[in-house]
This record gives C-alpha cells, sequence and structure tokens, in this order.
C-alpha cells in the first residue's frame, strides 16, 4: 500500500473521485518526469560522480514508488466505476472513512492491512 503524500492536497470529502483523478494527475507528471544520467566522470571527481550516482539511484526509487503508487489510485478509480470503492479487497468489509480519508487509495481495511503488509 502506497504511503501517505503530503502532497496530496486534495481532500477526500464529498467527492473521492476527484481526490484520486487529482492525485493520478500529479503521479503521472512526475513519472513522466526524466531521469539524468550521471555525468562522463574525469580523473579526481569520484565523489562528485558518486553524489550523482546515489542522486539517480534515488530518482530511480522514487519512481518506482510513484508507479506502485499510481497503479493502486488507477486501481481505486476502476473500483469507483465498479461500485467497490471503501470495501476491503480482501474480506469485502467496509474500509474506514478515516481511513480514505488520509489514503483514498485504501484496498484494505485497517486489519486486513496489517495481514497483507505481513506479506499473509
Amino acid at each position: 500500500m502506497g504511503a501517505y503524500d503530503p502532497r496530496m492536497t486534495v481532500p477526500l470529502g464529498d467527492d473521492p473521485r476527484a481526490a484520486l483523478v487529482a492525485e493520478r494527475d500529479r503521479l503521472r507528471a512526475e513519472v513522466a518526469e526524466g531521469i539524468v544520467a550521471p555525468e562522463p566522470m574525469t580523473y579526481g571527481s569520484q565523489a562528485a560522480a558518486a553524489s550523482q550516482v546515489f542522486e539517480q539511484q534515488r530518482d530511480l526509487a522514487l519512481r518506482d514508488r510513484n508507479d506502485r503508487q499510481l497503479a493502486e489510485v488507477e486501481a481505486a478509480i476502476a473500483r469507483l466505476d465498479e461500485g467497490t470503492y471503501g470495501m476491503c479487497v480482501r474480506c469485502g468489509r467496509s474500509i474506514a472513512l478515516e481511513r480514505l480519508e488520509a489514503l483514498p487509495w485504501a484496498a484494505h481495511c485497517i486489519d486486513c492491512q496489517r495481514i497483507v503488509g505481513r506479506g499473509g
């Protein structure tokens, strides 16, 4: 499950679709941004090269996280279309409104998320 992102500023309110679409658009824009490759290393610039490689690795990890979260958001939009939004995909119970307000793309109730989070 994707973590809460403070950049997601659209409150869930009465229209979860608007919040999810806004988050989907934000994530698509971030995923579309290119990752800058490190410049060729010259003699004596190992520290600079290491810093560039670190930044590239960080950017790749963030893009991977955004890709996963985008898939979760798109799945939540699909659940809205199917009429199953707000129902746990594992047990079928309702997901607490407070959880959906904090994480509109939540697919699991908190009890099932604990199980899934442990690999169950």
